[in-house]
């Protein structure tokens, strides 16, 4: 089953990393699905029937994003908010998420030295984490670019970009060697 990618950037026209990542998930069409919220919803009106229809129907999900004054894109945590209702994603009879893989691949403007001598990335995603778990989700993997507003050059663009798509790509190997184990 593929992987849907949820992106959400505000501006993926003049995006390196994030564009970077799309065009890298574009080669292994057979793998991942991508679905970018700002082109689907400019006016960011969801749909939640048709989104809660659109994550029912895949086992891992990854949200791509930048990180915004370390926190995840408006238009995200918006996302959360309505599509994430109380008896379909948590609460009585909420259990439609239960079980489902969640990834992320994030972007920071910051160096990664930053990021060790404060908060990491994976602190100012706590909230966020904190909610799959709660609708009973499995946190795959977090995959980081630091240091977007640094001038990266290209080759390290690509090299993070193919290891973000390999790093998605084996945990499903994973599961696949597990489950034949046991």
């Amino acid at each position: 089953m593929k992987k849907l990618v949820i992106v959400t950037h505000p501006d993926l026209r003049t995006s390196q990393i994030n564009k970077a990542w799309l065009d890298a998930l574009a080669q292994e069409p057979e793998t991942f699905e991508v679905y970018a919220l700002y082109d689907q919803y400019p006016a960011l009106d969801y749909d939640v029937p048709s989104e809660q229809k659109r994550l029912l129907a895949h086992d891992e999900i990854i949200f791509q994003f930048p990180i915004h004054w370390y926190s995840t894109p408006f238009a995200l945590k918006k996302y959360f908010d309505e599509v994430f209702t109380f008896g379909w994603a948590f609460g009585p009879g909420g259990d439609k998420l239960l079980g489902k893989r969640i990834g992320f691949a994030v972007s920071t403007g910051g160096d990664e030295q930053s990021y060790r001598q404060g908060l990491s990335v994976a602190d100012l995603l706590n909230d966020v984490m904190l909610t799959f778990t709660y609708c009973g989700c499995e946190i795959s993997h977090l995959h980081v670019f630091y240091g977007a507003m640094f001038d990266p050059s290209p080759e390290q663009i690509e090299e993070n970009a193919r290891d973000y798509v390999e790093a998605f790509q084996a945990i499903n190997q994973l599961k696949k060697v597990a489950n034949s184990a046991s």
